[in-house]
């Protein structure tokens, strides 16, 4: 077996913990120092939480919530963030404020939220104008992903804030519990080592047999980074936990494997940038055709609007705003990417509902049925592999070494 590891990495990079990340040690997690180091400064700061519900004007008010079954993210919205910012948090960060606020679950991933919204007495407020221009760090526990709209109205109205979809307790003791200015640095290394790509390439065997492969082209444009710090007044979204490289996609084709919800397996073919048809491999058939339909009636849905790569130790937890982070491992979405600096826009879908941004996670324990046996980046005359079997290769080992 090659050796990834490198003398001058810290431990967290070696062999043993990269190979298995679940034996990596973490700090207890401390919401002063995460809200400390991400916001920094929050001196002055009014502060609010928003949470998301089916029926968020009965389940917010008096708390109720807590009284019912479920809510898991919820709940630990209220207990590590809600409860920790009362009895402390605030004081020690000088910030004011903490409330707790809902509104409507959005049911799909980056939609645009609703403007109602509900606060713990069961007044019915507007986000736009109670929330959005009244508080200075906005913190969304929520149930989708809300990084694309929060990023939009963040820039119309001036706060900093954080989205932390999913929240569950292996996300609060490792992802959220690391040191952000750690994390920051070595995305930063792998940022490095990848911009200016002219294209990614990226192979996956199937069981069959079969190796398809993506092409991306990225026309050597400058990499960006989720680095979970934001720093200083200006206006931004941190996507917690943090910790990955990408791109918007200026072009793709080629064939990728696709496991849906319901565990059938497709190849999807790309043309132009876009998913233009599924074809089964196993499972329903049925699945397949919706897709495909799907793809027929509004054919914005199948725009790739990332290609990412995780670039931290972290343990699973099931939830991919952590999983997708981890070194190794490749994600593509589909969808709007006007929060990344795209160019597909809500607008352009024929359906509200479908203007999502929805990840497609290549990981050994989200696709177990198929492998990335290898990626590999193109820039100019340099020909780099960055990932052997969901492993991290030689080039990006070096690039989070250098400098150390």
């Amino acid at each position: 077996m090659t050796t990834i590891s490198s003398p001058s990495l810290p431990a967290y990079f070696h062999e043993k913990i990269l190979l298995h990340p679940e034996n990596r040690k973490f700090p207890a997690f401390d919401l002063v120092r995460l809200l400390g180091t991400v916001f920094a400064p929050t001196q002055g700061c009014r502060v609010c939480i928003l949470i998301d519900f089916e029926r968020p004007e009965e389940l917010i008010k008096n708390y109720a919530f807590l009284d019912r079954d479920g809510f898991p993210v919820q709940k630990n919205a209220h207990k590590h963030f809600y409860l920790g910012l009362q009895n402390g948090a605030l004081d020690e960060l000088e910030m004011t404020g903490g409330e707790m606020f809902a509104y409507r679950c959005t049911h799909g991933s980056n939609l645009d939220l609703a403007d109602d919204v509900w606060d713990t007495k069961g007044n019915k407020l507007s986000l736009d104008a109670d929330i959005y221009p009244n508080y200075d760090l906005i913190l969304c526990v929520s149930t989708f992903s809300a990084t694309a709209p929060l990023t939009a109205k963040c820039k119309q109205y001036g706060f900093r804030g954080a989205t932390l979809h999913g929240l569950n307790d292996v996300i609060l003791n490792s992802g959220l519990a690391v040191d952000y200015h750690e994390v920051s640095e070595d995305t930063e290394r792998l940022r490095v080592a990848l911009t200016r790509a002219d294209s990614i390439e990226i192979d996956f065997a199937l069981e069959d047999g079969r190796v398809l492969t993506a092409w991306l082209g990225l026309n050597a444009q400058e990499a960006q980074k989720s680095h979970g710090l934001c720093l200083g007044k200006t206006p931004d979204i941190a996507n917690l936990p943090a910790g990955e490289v990408y791109f918007v996609p200026a072009d793709a084709c080629g064939q990728f494997p696709m496991k849906y919800e319901d565990g059938t397996l497709g190849v999807l073919e790309v043309k132009d940038r876009c998913i233009v048809h599924s074809t089964l491999i196993q499972g329903s058939q049925a699945t397949i055709d919706a897709h495909n339909a799907r793809l027929a009636d509004d054919p914005m849905t199948g725009t790739l609007g990332e290609l990412g790569f995780g670039t931290q130790v972290l343990p699973v937890s099931g939830a991919d705003i952590q999983d997708e982070k981890v070194l190794g491992t490749c994600h593509l979405a589909t969808g709007r990417d006007d929060h990344l600096g795209g160019d597909i826009l809500p607008s352009m879908f024929k359906k509200h509902e479908n203007s999502t941004h929805d990840d497609i996670l290549f990981a050994p324990h989200k696709t177990p049925n198929f492998n990335i046996s290898q990626v590999r980046m193109n820039r100019g005359k340099q020909r780099e592999i960055l990932i052997e079997n969901f492993r991290p290769a030689r080039y990006l080992i070096d690039a989070l070494a250098a400098g150390r």
